[in-house]
């Protein structure tokens, strides 16, 4: 059977960090429900404009519609040898169908990765989250500053604090995501395929904690 596996995560949890140690380290392709959204949209597919529509509504996208996109990016041959689910899924009735989708193709959920990082700390790591609106470089007040205060390294452009970085986006945003991460965190630990992952250390040893985890289910990619 192809392996798969689900990381979940916060940002500000590292889970972008450690999605690309993943898929480098056992050769997988990495599958983020939000890029696959953004992609659609911007390509204008059938997909991408249900689910604008239903962005712009201020609703939630459909399981069903989210579950269309997902079966249609798995199917693609870059996920044939195994993938790194992110972001999916956000539901019970998300994971019941994932079974039945990887089933279909082959595939298994080997392992369910929650990095835990408590609110104070994904606060205080994303509050101080700054972003270059030119090149798109990130920095940090504490812990990645940029040389000269409020202005980008690399272009000099004038640094700016996302919308979706204010504390008011970001409370909501971590509310939302307890919502919907209970259910199917207890789902996934019910079939013992759940492991959660200290997110409050050193990104080195946070990845130590999933590369033990997944060494016991996917076979070390052999060097070409």
């Amino acid at each position: 059977m192809t392996p798969y596996l689900l990381l979940i995560g916060l940002p500000g949890s590292g889970k972008g960090t450690q999605a690309k140690l993943m898929t480098e380290r056992f050769r997988l392709t990495h599958v983020s429900s939000g890029d696959l959204f953004r992609e659609n949209i911007k390509a204008g597919t059938a997909l991408g404009k249900q689910v604008e529509a239903f962005l712009k509504a201020g609703k939630l996208v459909p399981d069903q519609l989210t579950i269309d996109m997902i079966r249609e990016r798995l199917s693609q041959p870059d996920c044939k040898s195994g993938a790194v689910l992110d972001g999916f899924p956000r539901t019970v009735a998300q994971a019941v169908a994932l079974s039945q989708m990887l089933q279909s193709i082959g595939g298994e959920l080997v392992k369910v990765l929650f990095i835990k990082v408590g609110r104070d700390i994904l606060l205080e790591r994303l509050l101080g989250r700054w972003t270059c609106p030119k090149c798109s470089a990130i920095y940090h007040t504490t812990f990645s500053p940029p040389q000269e205060e409020g202005v980008c390294d690399q272009c000099q452009t004038k640094l700016v604090q996302r919308a979706d970085d204010q504390e008011s986006a970001i409370l909501a945003r971590v509310s939302e995501y307890e919502k919907w991460t209970a259910a199917v965190l207890a789902h996934y630990e019910k079939l013992g395929l759940l492991v959660v992952v200290n997110g409050v250390q050193s990104i080195e040893k946070v990845w130590q904690e999933i590369e033990t985890a997944l060494s016991q289910v996917i076979p070390t990619p052999q060097s070409a």
